[in-house]
């Protein structure tokens, strides 16, 4: 049997003893000898064809060196990890999170994992890019081209893809490098696809129970037809799981699926009820150890009759299906919906019928969805983002060898994938920034008192930005907002924020997760010998209410004089009187303690005055700031270069000089250093912060979490964490492509970092979890925060107390040694689930 990267060609099935001897097809010859000449080598094979097959058979024909292989998943490299583990090779695995066994023969790896070893000239005998179409891409496009550009000339490299249409503009470009670069292709697919219209299978008769619902009808039809296993690709998780539960119950009964006592602990009661009958969901909310130990394998095997995947996870997992049924073009990722490119859909077509399992593959076309055709390679060409972290690294390393630093840049510019030269504007933008200082006038330094109306006082908003502050107005206190450490909290879960009520003693409502305060106030004690019938009223708090009647309520002067009054009914007296004397505190509760009668108070309802930002929140004690208000001409036209809300219309060099990142001589600054040891936006944040000497270590450590959260964690975040305010103050709401949306980094999300504080809590609280939110996310987020760690207990170091902090606090969070010893264990699968399956109850399917 062979799929990609998986299973070897060269194998033997006994003919009439069931074996038959496989050879590799001539362009895997011809691939093979190409690597072992030393050649680079561009392939490109359609998806399942046994593109991974030639690295195999080189490495297992006793090629001599080190070689890494690069996958665009984790869950990708997980799996060719353990599969090529089990055949005994030496292999290594490097993910951003985990580092294991690095220095093997071989190591599976994410490409991130090795750009900073390419930029510094260092990388393997043999560097292999699988699904290099990434290129492309925009968001990590940038971090494979560099890594390309920056190969050493002693590396040999192996590009493979199926879905590029012009493989040669990609070998061309190689080879303007001054390497020895082949192309070779295969157009034809070991396995054929045919395409099945779902109209013909929905007409199938056959036997059994009637089946409701149009996609089980469907699935049954094609299933009769013996075009099963079916991979089912669902736009949204929902969607997949609500379609598996569909199918168990309606598809008709075929034999179950006997699990293993680990494979039951692992998938829990909903999922190994589903896989009994051979049915599955798959997706990134599935935890590591459902979906990898589980689901995976037993899909590779075939012991599944039906898998639904969403779009983004299942097109990259190598499942043993002879059909695949695309539901819907459009997809979901983070807040935006997507239409599935042509290549897309050329990969999950390329799923469809395994090469030594299968004659034909078979794509089945849904009413209005995408048909056969419609999947197509792409044609590739740059991102229009540029690896900005490595060219101000390539730069840094330039003034350190003492060599000229803006021709290092553009040396690196021409190099990359475009077939015009990339203008980084350096020489332009340095010219600019001289002028505009020699042209400041020696005036312009001093300062000049400004009379008083020429002044506005500013405010800091809830963005961390500053405002013009407007006049106070009333709110209810439960919706206002203080500052705290840095960050705009809920007014009333801070314990000090009714510092100024002098009656009474702080108390918490709710959870120390989620507090409250008020206040709670002793009214009285228990006459000792009325059985709790009679409270005499506490010294204070009976001057107190004697006041306010006096001021406010005259007539009821005399009824109120007395301090002795009956228990029964004193909720219902004293109720209305509680704001006025305590400053707009509401009863919640009466509560006895020791034989004392006391009071607790809410105040989410309590009048304050605030300030009002434009974000509609309203501040308490905001800072301020007195600026000099500019009057500007209605009749002069701004300059473009001059708004730093059109940073997409600038040079890089220019938007790094706005941003901070280099001096007015093109030298990196400090930020741009620390900028320039991560590979997409989270760098800038990470620089701002560290320039906040108030900003703690400790609380920092945990924000970063955010940085690669998403949106899926919105519903833990009390409010903007810090690190957002401060990115804001640095970058106003600014969008860089690549690097920043609204000023904060692309991936950015709040409250992941509060889901990390209280993990333990968060797993075992299953009630937080929804549609959007899940096992998986919790354990991905954990990933992304411990790969950023990693990262940055690795890169170098700097003549900067806070970095160095950062990365001694990340050492000891990640391990000083930034390895793994061992993997997390997966449960073995037992021999009988080790073939596909087939079905051996031929009447369920049998047509008519």
């Amino acid at each position: 049997m062979l799929f990609k990267g998986s299973a070897r060609q060269m194998q033997t099935n006994m003919s009439n003893f069931g074996e038959r001897i496989s050879l590799p097809d001539s362009w895997q010859r011809k691939s093979l000898g190409i690597l072992r000449d030393g050649r680079d080598l561009v392939l490109h094979a359609p998806t399942g064809a046994g593109k991974t097959y030639v690295f195999e058979q080189l490495i297992e024909s006793g090629w001599k060196g080190r070689a890494v292989y690069t996958v665009p998943t984790r869950a990708l490299a997980n799996d060719k990890f353990r599969e090529w583990k089990k055949r005994g090779w030496s292999v290594g695995l490097a993910t951003g999170d985990l580092r294991y066994q690095v220095d093997s023969k071989v190591v599976v790896a994410t490409l991130e994992t090795q750009r900073a070893g390419m930029l510094r000239g260092e990388g393997p005998d043999l560097f292999v890019v699988d699904e290099y179409q990434l290129l492309g891409d925009q968001q990590r496009g940038p971090s494979y081209e560099i890594t390309l550009a920056m190969a050493p000339s002693n590396v040999q490299l192996l590009l493979m893809s199926g879905s590029v249409a012009n493989p040669a503009d990609v070998a061309e470009w190689l080879e303007s490098h001054d390497r020895s670069v082949e192309l070779v292709t295969e157009f034809v697919r070991p396995v054929p696809l045919d395409e099945v219209f779902a109209e013909t299978l929905l007409k199938r008769p056959f036997r059994g129970r009637k089946v409701r619902g149009h996609w089980p009808r469907l699935v049954t039809g094609a299933l009769s037809a013996g075009m099963g296993p079916v991979l089912i690709f669902a736009p949204r998780r929902k969607a997949a799981e609500e379609l598996a539960k569909q199918l168990a119950i309606e598809l008709p009964e075929t034999e179950s699926l006997e699990l293993t006592a680990d494979q039951k602990k692992i998938a829990g009661k909903e999922l190994s009820g589903l896989l009994k009958k051979r049915i599955a969901y798959h997706h990134s909310g599935l935890d590591y150890q459902s979906r990898a130990g589980v689901v995976e394998p037993l899909a590779k095997t075939g012991q599944l009759q039906v898998v639904i995947a969403t779009t983004g996870l299942g097109a990259g997992v190598n499942f043993s299906m002879r059909s695949i049924l695309v539901t819907d073009r459009e997809y979901r990722m983070d807040d935006g919906l997507f239409l599935l490119r042509p290549d897309e859909l050329l990969q999950m077509f390329g799923r469809a019928g395994r090469r030594g399992l299968d004659d034909r593959g078979f794509v089945i076309v849904a009413p209005k969805q995408a048909r056969l055709g419609d999947g197509r390679p792409l044609k590739l060409k740059r991102s229009s983002t540029l690896d900005w972290p490595a060219i101000l690294r390539v730069m840094s390393y330039a003034i350190d060898r003492g060599d000229d630093h803006l021709e290092a840049a553009r040396g690196l510019a021409h190099r990359l994938f475009s077939e015009e030269s990339v203008r980084l504007g350096l020489r332009d933008s340095i010219n600019k920034i001289a002028m505009r200082a020699d042209q400041t006038s020696p005036e312009e330094n001093v300062v000049v008192e400004e009379s008083d109306r020429n002044q506005v006082v500013e405010m800091r908003n809830s963005s961390g930005l500053w405002e013009r502050r407007g006049g106070r107005c009333q709110a209810p206190l439960g919706e206002a907002f203080a500052l705290c450490r840095g960050q705009w909290m809920q007014a009333l879960s801070l314990p000090n924020t009714l510092d100024k009520v002098k009656i009474g003693n702080p108390c918490r409502f709710g959870d120390k997760k989620n507090p409250i305060y008020g206040r709670e106030l002793p009214l009285g004690v228990y006459e000792k010998e009325s059985s709790g019938k009679l409270v005499t009223l506490t010294k204070s708090f009976h001057k107190q209410l004697r006041k306010t009647i006096a001021q406010e309520y005259p007539k009821l002067k005399k009824k109120f004089s007395r301090k002795t009054w009956n228990r029964n009914g004193l909720e219902k007296v004293f109720h209305d009187f509680f704001p006025s004397l305590t400053m707009g505190g509401e009863v919640d509760e009466f509560i006895d303690r020791g034989g004392v009668l006391r009071v607790r108070l809410r105040y989410e309802n309590a009048t304050v005055l605030g300030w009002k930002d434009a974000r509609g929140k309203i501040l308490l004690n905001p800072p301020l700031r007195k600026t000099i208000r500019i009057f500007e001409s209605p009749f002069i036209e701004k300059k473009q270069s001059e708004d730093l809300e059109s940073l997409s219309a600038l040079y890089p060099a220019e938007v790094w000089s706005k941003l901070g990142l280099i001096d007015p001589d093109g030298i990196p600054t400090q930020r741009g250093l620390i900028f320039s040891f991560f590979s997409r936006g989270e760098g800038l944040a990470v620089a701002v912060a560290l320039e906040d000497s108030s900003y703690p270590i400790e609380e920092l450590v945990y924000d970063l979490a955010n940085l690669r959260a998403g949106h899926r964690f919105r519903a833990y975040a009390k409010t903007e964490s810090r690190i957002a305010l401060l990115c804001r103050e640095a970058f106003g709401f600014n969008n860089c492509p690549g690097y920043l949306k609204n000023g904060l980094p692309v991936e950015y999300g709040d409250g992941a970092n509060e889901a990390l504080r209280h993990w333990e809590e968060t797993l075992s609280n299953h009630s937080q979890f929804t549609e959007d939110l899940s096992t998986g996310d919790m354990e991905r987020v954990s990933i992304e925060w411990k790969s950023l760690l990693s990262l940055i207990a690795q890169s170098p170091k700097l003549d900067f107390e806070r970095w160095q902090s950062l990365q001694k606090t990340a050492r000891v969070l990640v391990g000083e040694n930034l390895g793994s010893d061992e993997l997390p264990k997966l449960p073995d699968l037992p021999f009988r689930q080790q073939e596909r399956y087939q079905s051996s109850n031929k009447d369920i399917f049998r047509a008519n």
